[in-house]
């Protein structure tokens, strides 16, 4: 199904929240949005909702904050990514923006390099 326009309404503005942190770029996929920096994907969009890449380490913060993960439905059977909702301050200012997008945009890179 296509993005309605108050979604992509919405990853524009996500876009530009980040922009303090280098040239983020999204592009479309699963029904969502992939956000991108430096070609490593750090966070994502889906039903207007962002949510930012975690690893062991930085789950336990989004965790703490009652925070839900990133979780899909394929043949009835719900699967989980590595990805949490983003805080209602990221959400809010360029600043926090930049803080919680930096974290993230860091696991990202560390986990590509673990894949190497």
């Amino acid at each position: 199904m296509p993005a309605s326009n108050q979604e992509k309404e919405f990853v524009a503005y996500i876009v530009d929240l980040m922009q303090s942190i280098g040239p983020v770029t999204v592009r479309p996929m699963f029904g969502g949005f992939g956000i991108f920096l430096d070609k490593t994907m750090f966070g994502l969009v889906a039903d207007s909702v962002l949510y930012f890449k975690v690893d062991q380490q930085s789950c336990s913060t989004f965790e703490a904050r009652n925070l839900e993960p990133f979780r899909y439905v394929k043949n009835n059977k719900s699967y989980s990514m590595s990805y949490y909702q983003a805080p209602d301050e990221a959400l809010e200012n360029a600043d926090d923006m930049a803080q919680w997008a930096n974290q993230a945009y860091r696991v990202a890179i560390k986990a590509r390099k673990d894949k190497k």
